[in-house]
């Protein structure tokens, strides 16, 4: 029986011909032998290659899946539900999100996570939170910027950075109720919203004049991000196939001049544009204040 800190490896044991699976490592134990009815039997590990002598050589690159703890369950606790989900809409995307699938992946029923998570739309609101606080790490604990130049484009790149990581939790930031009326989306955290115009003041503006930015800066972010991270959405291909034609054809032979600047069209260019739109709203609060 295998203890209770077991850990299953994808292996792939050639026999012959044959492929076979699964070899099972029990943490500080040898390994355990895979009986080969006929020829030599190898099996691959993301760790070595073992032979029919029992002999480990070391392999540089994984070949096979990854490691799952079997039977060990890593102590609950809300940070660790909240990181998980994340992980989960990263993977697979908010609509697949469910505490039941959620659970499974923790190794635990979905009651467990109740215990820490009054349901999932709280669920949903923890993870804005985890990613905000991720931006405001990455934004707001380094070194000060030498101008209020030099600080939008730091806090731009960054937030444009976070919804590149997280290209399907980036319209969950920008949906989700915020905490006050007047926060604009994508930026709905106080503690971010509350630095990123301390910042603006620490170079001199006014308040109105921070305010103006802040709506500027926000609305410029809102618009290019969501473009951006739901056209690398895979679901929107699996959508668009089966969607339903009401009142115009989905066939795209039917447009031509569409069909003539297609390839221009799917071109990749929204880092550049970004960065002119980045450049063009710097441009504009500069005029603006004179």
């Amino acid at each position: 029986m295998m203890s209770p800190e077991a850990v299953v490896y994808g292996v792939s044991l050639s026999i012959g011909h044959k492929v076979y699976a699964v070899n099972v490592l029990e943490l500080g134990h040898p390994w355990r032998r895979v009986a080969s009815r006929s020829g030599q039997t190898r099996a691959w590990m993301g760790v070595g290659v073992i032979s029919d002598d029992g002999e480990i050589s070391p392999r540089p690159e994984r070949r096979l899946g990854l490691v799952e703890r079997v039977g060990a369950r890593r102590p609950l606790d809300q940070n660790l539900i909240i990181r998980e989900a994340v992980r989960f809409i990263d993977e697979s995307g908010r609509d697949r999100l469910t505490m039941r699938r959620l659970g499974a992946r923790l190794g635990v029923e979905a009651m467990a996570l109740y215990r820490y998570v009054p349901g999932r739309e709280q669920l949903l609101d923890g993870v804005v939170e985890a990613v905000m606080d991720e931006l405001y790490q990455s934004t707001m604990t380094g070194d000060y910027a030498d101008s209020w130049q030099e600080f939008l484009e730091m806090m731009a790149h960054g937030v444009r950075d976070l919804a590149l990581r997280h290209p399907k939790v980036f319209p969950l930031v920008a949906t989700r109720p915020p905490a006050a009326p007047w926060l604009r989306p994508p930026l709905r955290s106080l503690r971010w919203v509350e630095g990123f115009l301390e910042g603006l003041g620490r170079h001199g503006f006014s308040s109105d004049d921070s305010v103006t930015a802040y709506r500027a800066f926000s609305t410029f972010l809102l618009g290019h991000l969501l473009l951006e991270t739901g056209s690398a959405d895979d679901d929107l291909t699996d959508s668009a196939a089966e969607d339903i034609e009401f009142y115009e054809s989905n066939n795209l032979a039917d447009y031509p001049i569409l069909q003539q600047h297609t390839a221009q069209l799917s071109e990749d260019v929204y880092g550049d544009e970004f960065e002119d739109a980045l450049e063009d709203l710097i441009n504009r609060i500069e005029h603006s204040r004179g």
